[in-house]
């Protein structure tokens, strides 16, 4: 891939580094020549000084060519109006805009621009951190009805095949951590002590999922 960003602070020049990591090409806009010294010697990408919402330095960054476009400066006028150019005037459909207002970011949204709320982000990581098991999930769709949750094994689930779970708890395992790796259940697979599962469900079955983790299988 080729990824154009605009914006060479912390964000900007870790995303251009960790990208390049991964063997993707990567130009870098900064209003801030002087930015550019975030990326470090080993960067091999392009640096580009102007603005990210100006035409002429998204193709002089190579925008035509670009498969996604990440606007990560610390404006969110700048951002959004550069996320708009990009997909509006450039055509690009992997487009993402960090923006600081929540409100705002939820607007863009539903335009059909991917954003990053920053605040709101950071917020909900320390939730997830300090509230009980359940009540504030890892993902929530957008629409607000599909939630993912992190949550242990209860102990009367050990020994219990995933599929029974996932049938009277109303959901879906998307994968479980064990002993390190990460695991994709199949219909035998049996939860095991230490198991973290990542548990897709409907917000409107959250309590019930929950529930039946708590109590364990139904006798049948």
């Amino acid at each position: 891939m080729h990824v154009v960003i605009m914006g060479c602070g912390r964000v900007g020049s870790t995303l251009a580094r960790s990208l390049e990591d991964r063997n993707h090409t990567v130009s870098v806009i900064d209003n801030d020549a002087d930015a550019f010294r975030r990326l470090g010697p080993g960067f091999n990408g392009d640096k580009v000084t102007g603005y990210g919402f100006d035409q002429a330095v998204l193709t002089k960054a190579g925008i035509e060519r670009a498969d996604a476009f990440a606007a990560v400066s610390s404006g969110d006028n700048s951002n959004i109006i550069a996320a708009r150019v990009a997909r509006e005037s450039f055509g690009i459909q992997q487009v993402v805009a960090r923006i600081y207002d929540p409100g705002r970011a939820e607007v863009y949204q539903r335009l059909g621009i991917t954003t990053v709320a920053t605040v709101k982000w950071t917020a909900d990581q320390v939730l997830r951190r300090i509230l009980p098991a359940g009540a504030e999930p890892d993902f929530r769709d957008p629409s607000g009805t599909i939630r993912l949750d992190q949550v242990p094994v209860s102990v009367a689930w050990i020994g219990h095949r995933t599929i029974d779970f996932q049938e009277q708890g109303r959901c879906r395992i998307a994968w479980i951590d064990r002993l390190g790796e990460g695991m994709l259940p199949t219909r035998d697979t049996v939860l095991q002590e230490g198991d973290l599962l990542h548990v897709v469900m409907r917000e409107e079955n959250a309590a019930r999922t929950y529930s039946v983790l708590d109590q364990g299988p139904e006798e049948s």
